[in-house]
């Protein structure tokens, strides 16, 4: 990092304004993903987050078990119905 030389008084007070300002930014930054990260960790989210995960896990395993039991159910109702 090069060392700034400044010429005058008034260039450090703006170098120093602007930081305060970067600073006051960065922590506002934070303010606002701590209270957004507060929000998202409630009891509802969690449990809307957990259910979520399942039911996409359960909808597709749903699918291949209908796929794969389908078949017998109709060859039953077939078999059942002509009397074998």
């Amino acid at each position: 990092m090069e060392i700034k030389k400044y010429s005058s008084y008034a260039e450090i007070d703006r170098d120093l304004e602007i930081l305060k300002l970067e600073k006051q930014i960065s922590y506002q930054k934070l303010v606002l993903s701590i209270q957004k990260t507060k929000d998202s960790i409630t009891p509802e989210n969690i449990v809307q987050g957990f259910f979520d995960s399942y039911k996409n896990l359960l909808s597709n395993s749903f699918v291949s078990i209908l796929k794969s039991i389908v078949p017998y159910i109709i060859s039953y109702f077939i078999n059942k119905k002509r009397g074998d």
